[in-house]
């Protein structure tokens, strides 16, 4: 087995695709099968399922994967030590985020990077939070940012971002300044299923409030368009909402109800050289 070959394989797990996987990185989709067919022969062992639904692993490649990830990563520690050495920046950061943080501070945060490390390449996975802490934990992504409650991970806290109910425009509700939970009482409630569902069932249990859960959606804009389309009200992060809402109304809670967010990662020790400056800059840039 050579590095060649595991980083190909890498590839193809990642991106789901023999083609993809050889965009990436410079190969014919049958220079790949050669590598990913050389790497299972040497092993001796079946990697990867190939059918019509895409390329998955094994149960063999699913036991292995691990450890040609904390391969892979320690040979890139190796190769940017050295490159510190001679006086040279180079490597790549995998980051995992969820879309309403990706949106307002990703951008930026890059940018700042970028501009100091132009040839370390930054390559982003997003999803909610139980995947960000799933693909730290398999060693996908070197760091995420998530928000509390998280286990088995470093968190570094960057920022508090309040909830706040929303509510169509022209909603009996909208004339408050401000709504409790018994406002919630008998009124249709769309609860957005993004990672932040944990803090609001867990406020509403405390107030032995339930709410009348019309709807359970995902995506952020689409709670956004079922309010607006006066399917219901719902209770979501500042962070997701559009600065200048249209047919909408956001109102704070009382008492307020916020979530936590920040890095996290494996061990902030064992991070590599790169990783290490990528989580200085986001530091810097929240917390100064």
């Amino acid at each position: 087995m050579n590095f060649f070959q595991l980083e190909v394989f890498l590839h193809v797990v990642e991106h789901g695709s023999f083609t993809k996987a050889g965009d990436r990185i410079g190969l014919t989709q049958s220079g790949v099968s050669h590598n990913i067919t050389a790497l299972e022969t040497e092993l001796g062992v079946t990697l990867l399922k190939r059918d019509r639904k895409g390329i998955t692993l094994t149960t063999a490649g699913e036991q292995v994967i691990p450890h040609m990830r904390a391969i892979a990563a320690n040979l890139a520690h190796i190769e940017q030590k050295i490159a510190a050495v001679n006086g040279m920046e180079i490597g790549k950061i995998t980051i995992g985020s969820f879309p309403s943080f990706t949106a307002r501070f990703i951008p930026k945060l890059f940018s700042i990077f970028k501009e100091k490390y132009p040839n370390i390449d930054l390559l982003i996975h997003e999803g909610g939070y139980e995947e960000i802490l799933t693909w730290i934990e398999e060693g996908t992504v070197d760091i995420g940012f998530a928000a509390k409650p998280v286990k088995n991970v470093e968190f570094i806290p960057l920022l508090t971002d309040p909830l706040s109910a929303v509510v169509y425009g022209d909603h009996p509700l909208s004339g408050k300044t401000s709504l409790t939970l018994e406002d919630f009482v008998d009124q249709p409630f769309i609860m957005l299923r993004s990672g932040c569902e944990t803090l609001i069932e867990d406020r509403f249990l405390e107030a032995k409030i339930k709410p009348n859960i019309s709807y359970d959606i995902k995506d952020n804009q689409t709670v956004l368009s079922m309010v607006a389309g006066k399917l219901g009200i719902t209770i979501m992060p500042n962070l997701a909402l559009p600065e200048k809402p249209e047919r909408l109304k956001s109102l704070p809670l009382n008492p307020e109800l916020s979530r936590e967010i920040g890095l996290v990662m494996k061990s902030a020790k064992h991070l590599s050289p790169v990783a290490k400056e990528f989580t200085k800059v986001v530091q810097n840039h929240f917390i100064g």
